[in-house]
């Protein structure tokens, strides 16, 4: 009887679980009930998975056919398997014949590429036909429409604020933004044929890396490796202060090394930890910002980061190793604040940890399951001593593969592997779709000059101050990164904000790309937009906007060490030594410490207001790498510890509510 309880809490939360994916998560809009058309679909997706798997190993393709193949076989799958309208998935019980006809059409399009190879390498010299410019219009057409239905409206109206700036450059009144404008022609033919829009870098780096890589993701969780993860963060950290909300950060850092969405984390993490919290006492909108804030930070943890990584790899120059490398400090500091944070939440409400017999142990974890780590450990490793990515991925997936084997629950038989290898062709469709129209973006932005266009404006606007060009660079990161998935928020960052700090300032590249690409991300949880924090919120039965805000206040660390990246780029290990790196480590910690003490108004008793500003300010002093504002830093931190340590402890029962004073 208890059995059969657990099972049907285990459905339930499953069924609730999808419903906030389809609720907020665009990606998990998809038709579960297609009939017939399951047997083409499988047959597409396994072949597609197949092509990736030989292509990673052999690459035998240039890179504009491969790019064909990869683009037009996902673009396929998506109108078969994405309904017109969202709510449709679950009323359709087979493929409407409109989308076979898109499907097909949009494949024919996308292949015309290969089967007019070098009919459109003369027509690039010589000018494209009627043919031609039609089949660029309606490629693009079709690829805008599968957009919208895989990833959703925020990047498509993105794409179509660009052609229409490409169009209608000439009329714009702004000199600093303005151009000649062009013809429609020449913008569908470039954007569609040539290297610099749809199947520019973000679509080949899609076709080379990120499929295997999420592909390798895909054969992790049929490993049963979320539940792991999660068993392991309880173990690790479940019996201190608020156990429960530092398991959930713990949890979503791991899960977060595999995961490409923010969203889709926060519903696998939450619908597990935030009851979890709740049940604690923590407050729901605290639960749900936690989640949110911890499973947008898995987005900059390396090997994947989000798949970001390897279009930054392309962009900056760089081996994929350095990128992982650069990024694993700052991944880091962004969790330990998050970790600080609970920590000060659950000390004002005294919420103690998990009995020790609750919680899973350690030692037989790791005896029992520690092989499940061997993939990841491999994938890393294999990239660190200078294996390409794609064979690094090919290692990792060949070698979850084998792990897989080892227990009986997670043994893939020749079905199960059937349906990994269609499930790795669906996982990816957002993703190809998404990167695919940043191309469009990219692409007008080389075509108009926009990039250096923004340059001068942000420059001009800041006045030539390095500060001012940060924080508005920083707000265009977040405007421009609402509602985007991690690859293509990259991208349009990437292409539109960082050229403002690379050229203006002469500023190192990779600071910079991880100073656009942090800012892209936290637009996740950042109000009025934070898909991530309305998620966990409605999991949690929270306000939504208060969860986005709470979720801000635990990541207030991706708000700031960005900007160390630039003032002091040893955090992104440039121009860095042990001892460099030792120092900022740790004053950056010790600021956010302050800095956290501050927003949720614990250090070491409940802070007053003036308590609060000390904080904050000595957080901020000490966050800055320079050895005087540090000892200030310290010596205000030191000072508020004093204070507070002479009055009787008090657990704050709310914000506008009496407290306990022991």
């Amino acid at each position: 009887m208890v059995e059969n309880n657990k099972q049907n809490e285990e459905t339930e939360a499953e069924i609730d679980a999808q419903e906030m994916l389809e609720k907020y998560d665009r990606e998990s809009n998809y038709r579960t009930n297609i009939g017939r058309w399951a047997w083409v679909v499988t047959f597409i997706g396994v072949a597609f998975t197949v092509f990736q798997l030989y292509v990673g190993y052999f690459g035998t393709l240039p890179s504009q056919k491969q790019g064909a193949i990869h683009l037009g076989t996902a673009l396929g799958l998506v109108f078969l398997l994405y309904p017109v309208k969202k709510g449709l998935q679950n009323k359709q019980k087979t493929i409407p014949w409109y989308d076979v006809v898109l499907a097909f059409t949009a494949m024919f399009v996308t292949y015309y590429k290969i089967l007019q190879f070098d009919a459109l390498r003369q027509s690039r010299i010589l000018g494209y036909d009627s043919v031609e410019t039609a089949i660029s219009l309606l490629g693009i057409l079709l690829l805008l429409e599968a957009t919208r239905r895989a990833v959703g409206l925020p990047i498509v109206i993105v794409a179509l604020t660009m052609i229409a700036y490409a169009l209608f450059g000439d009329i714009i009144p702004t000199k600093v933004l303005s151009h000649q404008g062009f013809d429609y022609s020449r913008i569908t033919n470039v954007l569609w044929f040539q290297d610099s829009g749809v199947f520019g870098t973000p679509i080949q780096i899609s076709a080379k890396f990120i499929y295997l890589f999420l592909f390798f993701g895909v054969m992790l969780v049929h490993t049963n490796i979320g539940k792991f993860f999660n068993d392991l963060a309880f173990s690790l950290t479940g019996r201190f202060t608020g156990g429960t909300a530092k398991a959930a950060v713990a949890a979503s850092a791991l899960q977060g090394m595999v995961s490409g969405s923010s969203v889709g984390n926060t519903v696998a993490s939450g619908s597990f930890t935030i009851p979890m919290m709740k049940n604690a006492g923590f407050k729901p909108e605290f639960a749900a910002g936690t989640e949110a804030a911890a499973s947008t930070g898995g987005q900059l943890m390396p090997p994947i980061m989000g798949a970001a990584a390897f279009i930054m790899m392309d962009y900056v120059g760089v081996s994929y190793s350095v990128i992982m490398a650069s990024a694993i400090i700052p991944a880091l500091l962004y969790f330990t604040g998050i970790f600080i944070g609970t920590h000060f939440e659950a000390k004002r409400l005294n919420i103690l940890g998990l009995p020790k017999s609750e919680l899973p142990s350690f030692k037989k974890l790791m005896i029992r399951n520690g092989f499940m780590l061997l993939p990841l450990v491999l994938i890393i490793g294999t990239v660190m001593v200078g294996y390409t990515p794609q064979r690094a991925a090919i290692i990792g997936i060949l070698t979850a593969y084998l792990v897989s084997l080892i227990r009986k629950d997670t043994r893939l038989s020749f079905r199960k592997l059937i349906n990994v290898f269609e499930q790795g062709a669906r996982v990816a469709l957002p993703v190809i779709a998404a990167v695919a129209t940043a191309g469009i973006i990219a692409g007008v932005v080389s075509i108009t000059g926009l990039g250096a266009k923004f340059a001068a404006g942000i420059i001009s606007l800041s006045g030539g101050s390095l500060f001012l060009a940060l924080v508005y660079t920083m707000i265009a990161c977040l405007v421009l990164g609402m509602g985007l998935p991690t690859t293509a928020n990259y991208v349009v960052t990437a292409t539109v904000a960082a050229p403002a700090l690379i050229n203006g300032f002469d500023l190192p590249p990779i600071s910079v790309h991880m100073f656009v690409f942090y800012f892209g991300i936290v637009a996740d949880i950042t109000p009025p937009v934070s898909l991530a924090a309305y998620a966990g919120a409605g999991i949690a039965r929270a306000n939504p906007f208060m969860s986005g805000v709470g979720a801000v206040k635990l990541a207030i660390a991706a708000f700031i060490i960005p900007y160390v990246f630039i003032y002091n780029p040893i955090l992104v290990l440039v121009d860095a030594t042990v001892f460099t790196i030792i120092t900022g480590v740790g004053t950056a910690v010790l600021g956010m410490i302050g800095i956290s003490g501050s927003l949720i108004g614990y250090f070491n008793n409940k802070a007053t207001i003036i308590e609060r500003l000390m904080l904050f300010a000595g957080g901020l002093f000490l966050i800055v790498p320079e050895f005087i504002s540090s000892s200030i830093g310290i010596v205000l931190l030191v000072i508020v510890w004093i204070i507070q340590g002479r009055r009787p402890k008090e657990y704050g029962l709310d914000n506008n509510k009496e407290t306990v004073k022991v």
